[in-house]
């Protein structure tokens, strides 16, 4: 009997370190990618089966509460911007001279008419908070030895996904794959990410690539020009007032 306890206890403390290492292997992935505070300029180039588009912007971060973004090009859209604090989101047109609370409902939806999500450029779901995590598996993604990781919500999360599996590679701790799925198990998305560069302080992939799974023709490229991580960025900078003033 007193073996048969230990055994089960031994077995107990695996799965809790091996839950333990899950997480932490995500957290560092997402701190690589977001710092403490970021600010960066990117390239998005919408692909479709007759026609193709870009549209340039910066984008701010502080923490999982606070983002702005600001549409720069092409001339048509620019000087829209995009801001989140805590759980309210908000655009603002200035073609129109109006601002726009965006609902939860939008989240899903496509950003500029893209396959990149609001839920995607304005981080609305945390997931190294809002997703209980656990390694399934690993894979080679590019010349990288990858951990397979599968993110399940937690209960009391509100979150566009019903599932999450990432590839992050197992040294540098790069997000190289991302498969998001609906609630009742269907891939609606694949992300993958490459071009590895030196940003700043660090090395990041710099290029995403967006797969929707039953659009097989299209897709959404992401390219991060620029990036600086943790530099100053006062709470007040995200306001309405500040998205007004953006250039």
């Amino acid at each position: 009997m007193k073996n048969i306890f230990l055994s089960f206890f031994l077995a107990c403390s695996s799965l809790m370190i091996y839950s333990q290492d899950a997480t932490e292997i995500v957290k560092k992935a997402d701190d690589l990618m977001q710092g403490v505070t970021s600010q960066s300029e990117m390239e998005m180039t919408i692909v479709r089966p007759t026609w193709q588009r870009s549209v340039t912007f910066k984008s701010w971060g502080k923490g999982r509460d606070l983002s702005m973004t600001l549409i720069t090009a092409p001339s048509k859209e620019r000087g829209q911007s995009f801001l989140k604090l805590k759980n309210d989101m908000w655009s603002w047109n200035p073609t129109i001279n109006r601002m726009i609370k965006l609902p939860p409902s939008m989240m899903s939806q496509g950003w500029m008419g893209s396959d990149y999500t609001n839920d995607d450029i304005l981080k609305e779901s945390s997931i190294v908070l809002d997703y209980n995590h656990k390694i399934i598996g690993s894979e080679m993604i590019s010349g990288y030895d990858c951990y397979k990781i599968q993110l399940d919500p937690k209960e009391s999360a509100v979150v566009v996904w019903g599932k999450i599996i990432l590839w992050i590679s197992k040294t540098e701790y790069y997000e190289l794959k991302a498969a998001y799925f609906d609630e009742d198990g269907n891939l609606v998305k694949t992300h993958n990410l490459s071009d590895v560069k030196f940003m700043h302080d660090r090395r990041i992939p710099t290029r995403f690539e967006i797969i929707p799974t039953d659009k097989s023709t299209q897709k959404t490229i992401v390219r991060i020009l620029s990036a600086k991580f943790n530099i100053p960025l006062k709470d007040n900078f995200f306001t309405q007032q500040q998205m007004k003033a953006l250039k």
